[in-house]
């Protein structure tokens, strides 16, 4: 359920997750909804060793390095839409649709994440080779926990109504 979701700082490295749940987390991603439905987004799901050691110095906590797999979340501006009043390029909001649909769907498979901004994007720009374009939005570990681990008992929220406002 989605109240369990929370964010994950704990992985096994030696426990890959199947390429069935991977592709059914990435479908999340590649049917969420987006501006105009122009799709600006590429996923992806980097499991090779060699990526994986490439990518990681982009964040460097211990946690993150243990993840078997690396979601990454990028789009193309130039693909867009962009609001005609002002400009706005929906490139942000479409990218966060797609993460946060993943994101779900591997709470559903019982797979752990961490949603990350905190990243190094030239680390991951030059690995990846994007187009200047191309920006990386979000990327997220993607593995089960090692054992023994157990989620938190009670998730820290504002109250319902202080969020909430029928009118």
């Amino acid at each position: 359920m989605i109240t369990r979701r929370e964010s994950i700082r704990n992985y096994d490295p030696d426990k890959k997750v199947d390429e069935v749940i991977l592709k059914r987390i990435a479908t999340a991603g590649q049917m969420a909804p987006s501006a105009a439905n122009r799709q600006p987004w590429k996923i992806l799901i980097v499991s090779s060793q060699e990526m994986l050691n490439a990518i990681r110095p982009c964040y460097r906590a211990l946690w993150f390095q243990e993840a078997p797999h690396i979601l990454i979340v990028c789009g193309d501006r130039n693909h867009a839409w962009k609001r005609s009043f002002d400009d706005y390029n929906s490139i942000e909001t479409d990218l966060t649709i797609a993460m946060d649909h993943m994101i779900l769907a591997a709470e559903y498979e019982e797979i752990g994440t961490c949603w990350i901004a905190a990243f190094n994007p030239d680390i991951l720009r030059k690995e990846l080779n994007l187009k200047e374009s191309e920006i990386i939005y979000a990327i997220t570990p993607l593995g089960y926990q090692k054992e023994g681990f157990t989620k938190k008992a009670h998730k820290e929220r504002k109250h319902f109504d202080e969020v909430v406002k029928f009118i």
